[in-house]
């Protein structure tokens, strides 16, 4: 990573503390770490950061589709066995054997480097995020594979759009494992090697919801607000370390979350494309931004927003009666409570 020593109006922002006191970016020389990369903003992310010429390595829990990426990143077949050093092999065994030894860790698959071909070289790490041994892992793996990470990007996370009458407390804390606990030990990770080498940047993928709850989101969106208190505090500790942290907040986005919803959404709105999710993780790590919200200007999330601060009350009621618990699922609830049971 190299300091831009002209970029003086960056240094007037740093002063107003609107970025960190960071260097920026030498793609052609950058690692990056992408988790939640096998589809969606993930995985368009990972793909610009080697357009760029990034070293890039995907993390997710499907293998096959941790493989198109690899092929989508530079376009070249995966190396043979051979020619994967027996260091990094012993290492990859030692990895899997560490993380099954852990209860909730899952089989760990690391997909082998291209051949040289191009500025990028992609790799993946299939397994578990969920799983604290996992999430450190794949760390101590880029930094074997590349020697260091100048970008993380925390994306992973699981949707759970659900009545808080059936919420069970084994799906809150799945969520919360991964929505949140996942950034926190990766980046707890990867800290020491950034500040040793001298800088990094650290985005975590946030959501809207972490600013203004939606029905049925209960348990999501405050696993996307501890995430932003954890991205603000962060940002704190590590100004003029050289290592720069960002929060961005997605709004309605096209992905493969809108498929895994316990039940139907009331929201009908425009879903966006993930490539403006990108574009505001490229700019947060390029231009140092800490926070940013994709899209940045729709006039819904700038009511939402302006509501928040001057009718808090209207617009939690608003919220709640857009999408309100029905009278039978609430009498339902009743009875269970009545007979202390729980869930449907």
């Amino acid at each position: 990573m190299r300091l831009d020593q002209g970029d003086r109006e960056g240094r007037a922002r740093e002063a107003r503390g609107q970025v960190s006191a960071a260097p920026r970016v030498d793609w052609p020389n950058a690692v990056a770490l992408v988790t939640g990369a096998s589809s969606g903003i993930g995985y368009e992310t990972a793909l610009a950061f080697a357009q760029r010429g990034a070293r890039v390595v995907g993390v997710a829990r499907r293998e096959d589709r941790l493989r198109e990426l690899v092929a989508a990143c530079d376009g070249a077949s995966f190396a043979p066995r051979a020619q994967v050093s027996r260091r990094e092999r012993k290492f990859r065994a030692a990895s899997r054997r560490r993380a099954k030894s852990i209860r909730g860790a899952s089989e760990v698959h690391h997909g082998g480097e291209r051949r040289p071909s191009g500025l990028a070289r992609a790799s993946y790490i299939a397994g578990d995020l969920g799983a604290r041994a996992f999430a450190e892992e794949i760390v101590a793996e880029t930094l074997t594979r590349h020697g260091r990470i100048d970008v993380l990007v925390n994306n992973a996370a699981m949707p759970k759009h659900k009545q808080i009458y059936d919420l069970a407390p084994d799906e809150a804390e799945a969520v919360m494992r991964l929505n949140f606990l996942s950034p926190v030990w990766t980046t707890l990770a990867a800290l020491p090697p950034m500040v040793a080498q001298g800088g990094g940047v650290i985005v975590n993928v946030s959501s809207f919801a972490a600013l203004i709850p939606p029905p049925r989101e209960t348990i999501y969106a405050a696993s996307k607000a501890a995430l932003n208190a954890w991205s603000a505090g962060l940002w704190n500790d590590l100004y003029g370390s050289g290592v720069h942290v960002a929060i961005v907040n997605p709004g309605a986005i096209e992905t493969e979350i809108w498929g895994k919803l316990d039940t139907a959404p009331a929201f009908r709105g425009r879903k966006h494309c993930p490539q403006i999710v990108v574009d505001a993780i490229l700019e947060c790590v390029e231009k140092r931004r800490h926070e940013r919200t994709a899209p940045r200007l729709n006039l819904g999330l700038f009511g939402a927003r302006l509501l928040r601060a001057l009718a808090p009350g209207l617009l939690r009621r608003g919220m709640a009666a857009f999408d309100p618990v029905p009278a039978d699922v609430l009498a339902q609830a009743r009875a269970r409570a009545a007979e202390g049971k729980r869930g449907a």
